[in-house]
């Protein structure tokens, strides 16, 4: 199994950082994982700044050589893992803007005249770790779980990735988020998954 990794967060010293270094050290001890691979978009400066105009038309964005190496990585992958901060209960607009280009249409999907699209990344299966101050079930009774629906239907079955697993921690800038609890979870989640 091939693994891609998207970190999304500014800062090093980050719990999302040290949930980044749990995930590596449980994919290394992992028989079943053949190879990872990791983006880290901030330290990229990738641009999460989608541009439109007469030369740079949005129906062309899926053959961007600018984007051609994150590409190849997503359909290398077998498995993708995001990591990211919950900001105002989404993705920081850097991970959204990655997701903007490289979930384009003639890459990640394709109009066939119907209700749905075809999804052209069957068989991959996602990852998602994210982290934020407030409680764990704050997304899911005051935003109606809109993080979950936004990253699950709206994104990842919408261009045929089926199996999507979360891990949504909240209180964690408390002194009682049991952060090290947290981060063991994750790395016994990748150190035991085959598939």
């Amino acid at each position: 199994m091939n693994v891609l990794v998207i970190f999304t967060h500014p800062n090093h010293e980050s719990l999302s950082y040290a949930f980044l270094q749990e995930v590596l050290r449980g994919t290394k001890e992992n028989a079943h994982i053949k190879d990872i691979q990791v983006v880290d978009l901030y330290q990229e400066q990738f641009d999460p700044v989608l541009i439109f105009n007469e030369t740079k038309r949005r129906r062309d964005m899926h053959r961007d050589e600018r984007l051609k190496k994150y590409r190849e990585q997503i359909l290398w992958a077998d498995k993708i893992v995001y990591i990211y901060p919950i900001w105002w209960g989404r993705p920081p607009a850097m991970l959204l803007g990655y997701i903007d280009q490289m979930f384009a249409s003639g890459f990640a999907y394709k109009d066939n005249g119907g209700l749905l699209p075809e999804g052209l990344l069957k068989g991959k299966s996602v990852v998602c770790i994210s982290s934020m101050k407030g409680p764990t079930l704050y997304p899911l009774f005051w935003l109606n779980n809109s993080h979950k629906i936004l990253m699950k239907k709206a994104l990842f079955q919408y261009v045929g990735m089926k199996k999507v697993k979360f891990f949504e921690f909240g209180n964690m800038e408390s002194q009682k988020g049991k952060q090290k609890e947290k981060l063991q979870k994750i790395y016994e989640y990748f150190r035991r998954i085959d598939n």
